[in-house]
């Protein structure tokens, strides 16, 4: 099996949930440094353009998007599990209370309490969030406040009955997926102890999620992530659902992948699989050579050429 890499950056709130699961894992990987924007000349030419941060690359199949990147690890290394007590679709409906109503607004609250961010990350993240306003960021500060605290206060209930852990007594994505605004708040959000000192549940909690780690991380240039790209042939098996949208579809079909929230730069390539839970397609680069981009289907248009 080919090693794990992650194309990332260290204060990403989405790349620190797979290194989270790197540590419950107990896995190795390596790292590929990214910039914070754009251009990214070398993960674009993995990927074919997708925006979002981070990217996981296994040999020659590039996974973009945390959904897809954790039913991968999940199916490569099934132990421990994610998903303890059959909590993998409650985990994924989850997901998108998570990375939405819970983490917009505390996006929100990372550009508008830190004024002193520089100039070029403030431009491409105005181009990248476009669920923003960023001409009345400052006047929607309250508002983003009220909405991150109610999430806080959310998984403070969640955590009321005592359990260890939202899923029980064993940890899970459920936890990875609650944690990573919080993770985002005490980074990032101007204000964050006076946030959380109320909330003595979840502080314990976040402390026992921050505890898995992330597993053993060692360097790799992106030069050489290109090269194990264009060594490695994907290991995907071809798949259409007869019963998927669209429908008129077919292995090999012209497509674009886009994602349908924010970051909506479209994916072009060759159709490989179109399922109710996942997409894949095709596409060659003159330095990656021949890959196949991975995505989750939950929150991706795809469209023919």
């Amino acid at each position: 099996m080919s090693d794990i890499i992650l194309h990332h950056f260290d204060i990403s709130p989405f790349a620190e949930k797979v290194r989270l699961i790197f540590g419950l894992k107990g896995l190795s990987w390596q790292s590929v440094e990214i910039p914070l924007v754009m251009p990214k000349p070398d993960l674009t030419a993995l990927t074919g353009g997708y925006r979002k941060t981070p990217v996981m690359q296994i040999g020659g199949d590039i996974y973009c998007d945390t959904q897809r990147i954790a039913m991968e690890l999940e199916q490569r290394f099934p132990e421990p599990t994610l998903f303890p007590g059959d909590s993998r679709a409650l985990s994924f409906a989850f997901a998108q209370w998570s990375d939405a109503a819970f983490f917009q607004p505390g996006s929100g609250l990372s550009l508008g309490t830190n004024a002193a961010l520089p100039a070029d990350i403030q431009t491409d993240r105005r181009e990248f969030f476009s669920y923003m306003d960023f001409e009345t960021l400052e006047d929607q500060l309250p508002h983003l406040f009220s909405q991150f605290c109610a999430h806080l206060y959310l998984l403070e209930d969640m955590l009321a009955d005592g359990k260890t852990y939202l899923g029980g007594e064993q940890a899970g994505w459920l936890d990875i997926l609650g944690y990573f605004p919080v993770w985002m708040c005490k980074g990032n959000i101007a204000g964050s102890d006076e946030l959380l000192a109320p909330l003595p549940r979840l502080n314990a909690w976040a402390d026992r999620v921050a505890a898995f780690g992330h597993g053993q991380r060692t360097e790799l240039a992106a030069a050489d992530a290109l090269a194990i790209a264009r060594a490695t042939a994907s290991t995907t098996s071809a798949e259409i659902a007869a019963d998927a949208w669209p429908k008129q579809l077919r292995e090999g079909s012209a497509v674009t992948v886009t994602p349908t929230d924010y970051g909506t730069v479209p994916v072009a390539g060759n159709l490989l699989r179109l399922t109710h839970r996942d997409i894949a397609i095709t596409r060659t680069d003159d330095r990656a050579g021949d890959v196949v981009v991975h995505f989750p289907r939950a929150g991706y248009r795809v469209e023919p050429q």
